[in-house]
């Protein structure tokens, strides 16, 4: 029975593998494919094949315990073409990464709570070790949702944080990370460097 007990624990063990897999790659050809929808898009059909992606990390989803800061002010985030937008932090996401302990705060875009389609939407940008090095030096973005942190936790799957606009073109506002979201490892999961030419219009 023992024998049988472990063999069904390491083929449902496999079976979630692939799942994750699978879903982690469907993912990305959806991501891929906004590219060619979005009208304001850095990239054509031809530039697609220059995406780079670490391979699926099951490691890069963790359950962060979240905490909401509702007497959070609006504040001016700035972006790498110098203007500003204007967001405020909506809670604070804690969890743990191999031994170590992190914090990410999670915003909101003012602006966006006036259009229904994107009320609900949060915005998670971070940097880390890779940074700059094997991932765009302006950092990366996870896109969230407010549903997600109803019962005080919320799932980040850091295989999805993807790059901004600016990562492929000049042109772009893209919002510069705050300094406290800073993670102080390696976060190995997700969109690394842009492998085409980086543009100088679009």
């Amino acid at each position: 029975m023992r024998v049988i007990f472990i063999s069904c624990i390491i083929i449902m063990m496999l079976v979630s593998c692939h799942s994750f897999v699978k879903e982690t790659l469907t993912y990305r050809e959806e991501y891929k494919s906004e590219f060619l929808t979005d009208e304001r898009s850095p990239l054509k059909q031809e530039d697609i094949e220059w995406l780079d992606f670490y391979p699926p990390n099951k490691q890069g989803i963790v359950k962060a315990k979240f905490v909401l800061t509702p007497e959070s002010q609006n504040f001016e985030l700035p972006t790498y073409s110098g203007i500003t937008k204007t967001y405020r932090k909506w809670g604070e996401a804690y969890f743990k990464w191999g031994q170590d302990s992190a914090r990410l705060s999670v915003y909101e875009n003012i602006k966006l709570l006036s259009n229904p389609e994107y009320k609900d939407y949060l915005f998670l940008p971070f940097t880390d070790e890779t940074t700059g090095i094997t991932t765009y030096g302006g950092g990366r973005y996870i896109d969230l949702s407010k549903k997600d942190t109803e019962d005080g936790m919320i799932t980040i799957d850091f295989n999805r944080c993807y790059n901004p606009y600016c990562a492929f073109s000049d042109g772009y506002n893209c919002p510069i990370p705050p300094a406290e979201n800073f993670l102080p490892f390696k976060v190995e999961a997700g969109e690394k460097n842009f492998k085409g030419k980086h543009k100088t219009t679009h």
